[in-house]
């Protein structure tokens, strides 16, 4: 059974919402692209960190273990998508909901 922030971040994919949360003790403002479980079975999410507080450069990729978010909310403002994909993503290795696969495609 998905945690209540899986369903919820699903659902902010899903809408393409931004998303504002913590994350290591720091406020994250990101946009959701692919959720599910690394190889540890554990929920994360990979989004694209657009603002906020981060210990490096913004913006950019960050993988988040959703056991480890709190005070999530979502907000109204533009889509953000990161602009480099020189690598393949390693952070879900579990997909269940790829924003770029299963949603856009949709639409």
């Amino acid at each position: 059974m998905p945690s209540s922030t899986y369903i919820f971040l699903r659902n902010a994919i899903l809408s393409a919402q931004q998303v504002v949360c913590f994350y290591d003790g720091r406020r994250r403002e990101v946009c959701p692209h692919i959720i599910g479980t690394n190889r540890n079975g554990e929920e994360v999410v990979l989004a694209w960190q657009f603002a906020g507080e981060s210990s490096g450069p913004l913006p950019q990729w960050r993988c988040l273990k959703l056991a480890g978010v709190t005070k999530v909310h979502t907000r109204e403002g533009c889509w953000h998508e990161g602009h480099s994909h020189r690598t393949t993503q390693t952070c879900v290795s579990n997909i269940d909901l790829d924003i770029n696969v299963h949603v856009r495609k949709r639409r």
